[in-house]
Formats: structure tokens, C-alpha cells, sequence
């Protein structure tokens, strides 16, 4: 697994790839509907952590990221409420697992979930994302991120 972190005035982001076959396995574990389970297939998922380290008031949304594949293509990730009304449909609410879709923190809060994106497993991204801080808005990109392949290798 690969990991990635950015400090940026005030505002600290890690993205840990995640491999398809433990998202489904941790779904799977918590007897959610098979549906559930599915719904992640498709989606480069990363074990996330956002954390103001600013000392003052930080704010972020989810939905005004974008991740930047080579072709200059880009792609929003899915934000909690939008998996939390597919998941009710399937009879479930599996939504402490995603970030926040946005948050407001004093200082040192943080907040940890998944990051969703809809790319195929081994996709390369950059990631533009933003926060705001005593009223001013701040982009900071995350660059050559990896989305984890569908198996993970095997061992020599």
C-alpha cells in the first residue's frame, strides 16, 4: 500500500490506498447487503485524514475537490450523503465509514474515512483539494497518486 500526506498552511491531508479486496472483506464483515458491497466496485478508495494544525478555525468540502487523471479529465469524488441516500435504498447506512463531506474544526480536530473516487483499480491522479482559514480560500494538489490495483501482488 502507498500512502500520501500534504501539510499546507494549516491543513495536513493523508490518503492511504486501500485495496478493493479489504474494502469488500471490511463490508463485508459487518453483514451489510451484498448490494453495499458492490456499490464500492468501481471506486479507487483511500483511507483518509484531514486535521486543521492551523490553531484557529479551518473549514473543507469534500465536493469541491477533484482529482486530475492524465488526460485532464476531471473527476469529483462521491461525498458521504450521496453514498448514504444509495446505501438507504439497499436497507443499510454504512456512512461513519466515509469523510465527512465537509467539516468546520477548531484547532486540532481532525476527522478520518474513506475517499471515493470513480476510477478503475491502478488509475494515476492528482488530487486538487481546498480549505478555507480566517475567511480565505486555499487549493493545495496532492500529486502522482496511485489508485491500488485489483489484487494485490504476490509475494516472491
Amino acid at each position: 500500500m502507498l500512502a500520501w500526506k500534504k501539510v499546507d498552511r494549516g491543513f495536513s491531508l493523508e490518503l492511504i490506498q486501500l485495496l478493493p479486496e479489504y474494502v469488500a472483506a471490511l463490508y463485508s464483515s459487518r453483514n451489510l447487503p451484498p448490494a453495499v458491497v458492490d456499490s464500492m466496485r468501481g471506486y479507487c478508495v483511500f483511507g483518509s485524514v484531514a486535521q486543521n494544525r492551523s490553531g484557529s478555525t479551518l473549514d473543507y468540502q469534500v465536493a469541491d475537490w477533484r482529482a486530475v487523471t492524465p488526460d485532464g479529465t476531471q473527476h469529483r469524488p462521491k461525498t458521504k450523503p450521496e453514498w448514504i441516500a444509495e446505501w438507504k435504498a439497499f436497507g443499510s447506512d454504512f456512512g461513519w465509514s466515509i469523510l465527512p463531506a465537509a467539516a468546520s474544526f477548531d484547532a486540532s480536530d481532525w476527522a478520518q474515512g474513506f475517499t471515493t473516487i470513480q476510477l478503475p483499480p491502478g488509475s494515476h491522479f492528482d488530487l486538487l483539494y481546498s480549505w478555507k482559514h480566517h475567511g480565505k480560500h486555499y487549493r493545495g494538489k496532492m500529486e502522482n497518486l496511485v489508485c491500488a490495483p485489483d489484487k494485490p501482488p504476490l509475494a516472491p
